[in-house]
């Protein structure tokens, strides 16, 4: 095996130049169900795919989070692994707010986590984070999506997606993205692109969602039959 006797700690570089720990965690991301974030010109809305067993209680969702009451996290691949840097965002944003005595900035917090998921690839004992997360939201300079990933890497989007099948639901928002949209249409275009593999667009079934608007700058979660009704317009993103 080409990696074997440098892929048991993260601090270890192959001769290729691979750190195989990292590649590890990103293939897991890969594995994970789809997150969506979006961006348009009344908010952002993040969205994600996630199927409920029979028996498990309806309306609760295990990737979408709330950071601040201007911020939402959605998660693609290890959530316990979400969960603690959630908490650690949450921490992060409420000593900002209590020092400065104002919202922190969406691109502080995607640094700040991405810092944290860098800190696990530099030491021996330690394994990085198994999840990638759309951190979006409405600061002082707008409305702002940015993407870490287990490297320690953050990119800011204007539309994005992660985890199993992202690379063509990508290719699916370059087409049919418009930074004009209003958020209804980015509500509809994130079910259309999360159904992208389906011969229907509007089923809303396995999907959960949350939206900042621009008027309130709150973090809310969209509704079961708020969901219904972006579905009827999701259509109208072709597949082609």
């Amino acid at each position: 095996m080409a990696s074997r006797g440098y892929d048991m700690t993260p601090t270890m570089y192959s001769p290729d130049g691979r750190i195989y720990q990292v590649e590890y965690a990103m293939e897991t991301v890969k594995r994970g169900t789809l997150a969506i974030g979006v961006c348009s010109k009344e908010g952002v809305i993040i969205a994600v795919e996630e199927k409920a067993r029979t028996l498990q209680t309806t309306g609760i969702t295990q990737k979408i989070f709330q950071v601040d009451f201007h911020i939402g996290i959605a998660a693609a691949g290890y959530i316990p692994d979400a969960r603690i840097q959630v908490d650690s965002a949450r921490f992060f944003s409420q000593g900002n707010r209590m020092t400065y005595d104002e919202s922190v900035e969406i691109g502080t917090v995607a640094k700040y986590l991405a810092d944290q998921s860098h800190q696990f690839t530099q030491y021996s004992g330690v394994r990085p984070n198994g999840v990638s997360l759309i951190i979006a939201g409405i600061d002082q300079k707008g409305e702002s999506i940015y993407v870490t990933d287990p490297s320690g890497t953050y990119v800011q989007y204007a539309a994005v997606a992660i985890g199993a099948g992202s690379e063509d639901v990508n290719d699916f928002l370059e087409k049919h993205y418009n930074p004009d949209m209003s958020i209804d249409d980015a509500s509809s275009l994130a079910i259309a692109a999360i159904n992208l593999k389906d011969k229907q667009k509007d089923v809303v079934d396995d999907i959960k969602m949350a939206k900042i608007t621009t008027e309130t700058k709150v973090f809310e979660k969209v509704s079961e039959s708020d969901l219904k009704n972006y579905s009827q317009n999701a259509s109208k993103f072709g597949t082609e």
